[in-house]
């Protein structure tokens, strides 16, 4: 799902809001989400999930074409963790796939 679709669901569920006030709403959160992140807070949303920044330490790779070695800084990566109520979610609508399949 695209943040264009996500705007266009939330404008037709929430009638009463125009698609601009929507898309306004979407900026706001996933910028505040941004800030929190970039400042090193955990989000945590109930019944949905995690985010937190991880620090991923300085090594050695390959360069897979020529072979050679090649240093990698340390950097930061964000880690989702899914809340349980998500998992389950999804694993219900996994398993009712897989059944209406017939596997």
């Amino acid at each position: 799902m695209t943040r264009s679709e996500l705007i266009q669901i939330v404008s037709v569920k929430q009638g009463q809001l125009s698609d601009r006030e929507v898309e306004l709403a979407v900026k706001y959160i996933f910028d505040e989400m941004a800030r929190a992140l970039s400042e090193g807070q955990r989000i945590e949303i109930r019944g949905f999930g995690s985010f937190q920044r991880r620090f991923r330490s300085a090594r050695l790779a390959r360069n897979p074409k020529t072979g050679a070695y090649v240093r990698k800084e340390g950097k930061y990566s964000l880690h989702f963790k899914p809340g349980k109520e998500m998992r389950d979610r999804v694993n219900l609508l996994l398993q009712q796939s897989l059944v209406g399949k017939g596997k």
